[in-house]
């Protein structure tokens, strides 16, 4: 006896009303996007402030202070880039920040490389240890290392001084990126280029090094920025010509307090190279962070 074969009913097609609803909420929850936007206001709000408010003159922020340039005024920003005390401000942070993004890429690289693809006893105690390393801020050690680099190495008042205690707390953050962006690198790579007669160091710098360019340039943005934002160590080490732009920040907004546009200006040209820098490299930032998330 066989048994009759039931076909389910076909399914009904969806109203007009289920799929406006469907539709509306495909991109994502509205409630995200609210906060994502209360955010990012609350985050460049006082940036566009500052910004603008080097764009207007102190009698129009005395009286709306965030108000909308009327006129629009350029001789704040003129002054400041004519200020020269400006400029030797931002080489002193240019040459520290390169400094430090070298030391900081280098040795990265030389440390995150054997830790992925060597195998040795201790090889994760001795991530770990890196890894623990973000957990010490430079300020924890700023007295500590104003002993050391002025008495003991004798790097007062230096570029070197400054950039090499900056690169020492960069480099946990990089060895954390770089390490499983390295390791997700394919074994046949190695044997590859082992079979082809290359050695350990051959395959590190031919294949490691350009596979690894987008890590690399994350590693170097993060460590230019933080070099370019310190302040502590800075203060604590250099004096006259040798200060950093955010050390002159500081004496220019005290010394032309009642200067109050002056002073936005001077500041929002002093977060313009970190800006651009990561504008120009946002893409490779993003490459190498989701390279390391899939390590």
């Amino acid at each position: 006896m066989t048994t009759p074969t039931v076909l389910a009913p076909p399914a009904e097609p969806a109203t007009g009303r289920q799929r406006g609803r469907r539709d509306a909420y495909s991109g994502g929850n509205p409630l995200v996007y609210v906060l994502a936007l209360v955010i990012a206001a609350a985050s460049l709000g006082p940036v566009l402030i500052a910004v603008l408010g080097g764009f207007r003159t102190n009698a129009q922020l005395a009286q709306n202070p965030g108000g909308w340039p009327d006129p629009w005024v350029l001789f704040n920003y003129r002054d400041a880039f004519t200020n020269p005390a400006f400029w030797q401000f931002t080489g002193n942070s240019l040459a520290i920040g390169a400094i430090t993004t070298v030391v900081v890429v280098v040795f990265g690289m030389m440390a995150a490389y054997p830790l992925a693809r060597y195998r040795f006893r201790g090889r994760e105690a001795l991530f770990t240890v890196f890894v623990a390393g973000l957990l010490f801020p430079a300020t924890v050690a700023a007295i500590p290392l104003f002993i050391l680099v002025s008495q003991n190495m004798g790097l007062s008042n230096t570029w070197w001084g400054i950039a090499l205690p900056q690169a020492a707390f960069t480099l946990p953050l990089s060895v954390v990126i770089l390490r499983p962006f390295i390791a997700a690198l394919p074994n046949e790579l190695e044997d590859a280029a082992m079979v082809d007669g290359s050695s350990r160091i051959g395959f590190f710098w031919r294949i490691v090094i350009p596979l690894c360019w987008p890590a690399m340039v994350t590693v170097g943005v993060v460590a230019f920025v933080q070099s370019w934002h310190a302040y502590l160590l800075p203060l604590l080490l250099l004096q006259g010509d040798m200060r950093t732009l955010p050390l002159g920040v500081a004496d220019y907004s005290s010394e032309y307090s009642a200067d109050i546009a002056g002073v936005f200006a001077f500041t929002s040209l002093s977060m313009l190279p970190a800006l651009v820098l990561f504008l120009v490299f946002q893409k490779r930032i993003v490459g190498g962070l989701q390279g390391a998330v899939k390590g």
